[in-house]
């Protein structure tokens, strides 16, 4: 379980709206830890799930032309690589209601064309490029070439800018302790 430096504000001292996504948290995952935090500045809290989940991941702003369905399948190699607990039961339930199936959810980490298409396949390696423990990982004229037959450069940036969220917002939770770390999580502070 996490154990944060950070004040946690209780759960009958959150506004409504976030008592509503700290219920959400524990029925999802069984912990809120982050929520708790994150309260500690409701207008960064607000931001994440209103200005760039709402916003930009899930497509309120007609700017925004990726599916979701993409989207989804982005956030959750990236979460199911870097190993946060809290983050894969969220996005796990979100794939599922995307369209994404239990099959491919299960072959994630190791996928092959049995369970994605080419287009599956291309949005997939460009999460494996951006991931938190890649270093080295970048957009290469092959990976390009293949996700342009889909997505328009307009799109890759917006898929790179989602993987770049969410790859931050992963290494913030995992050095601020505010979610519980599966076994593959790369990121090990040392918190003491």
């Amino acid at each position: 379980m996490p154990e944060p430096h950070l004040n946690r504000i209780p759960r009958d001292e959150l506004p409504g709206p976030l008592q509503a996504l700290w219920d959400l948290g524990m029925q999802r995952t069984g912990e809120a830890t982050i929520i708790e935090v994150f309260a500690n500045h409701p207008a960064m809290l607000e931001w994440y799930f209103e200005g760039f989940y709402q916003q930009i991941f899930y497509n309120a702003n007609p700017a925004m032309t990726v599916d979701v369905r993409t989207k989804e399948l982005l956030r959750l190699k990236l979460s199911k690589q870097h190993g946060c607990y809290f983050c894969n039961n969220f996005n796990t339930v979100d794939a599922l209601e995307a369209g994404i199936t239990q099959a491919q959810i299960d072959n994630l980490l190791e996928p092959g064309p049995e369970h994605f298409n080419e287009r599956d396949l291309a949005v997939i390696e460009l999460a494996a490029q951006m991931m938190l423990q890649n270093t080295e990982g970048g957009l290469n004229r092959d990976l390009y070439a293949r996700l342009r037959r889909y997505y328009d450069d307009r799109q890759l940036v917006e898929m790179g800018f989602v993987c770049a969220v969410l790859t931050g917002m992963a290494k913030f939770i995992f050095a601020f302790d505010l979610v519980t770390r599966e076994p593959i999580c790369p990121v090990r502070p040392q918190l003491a």
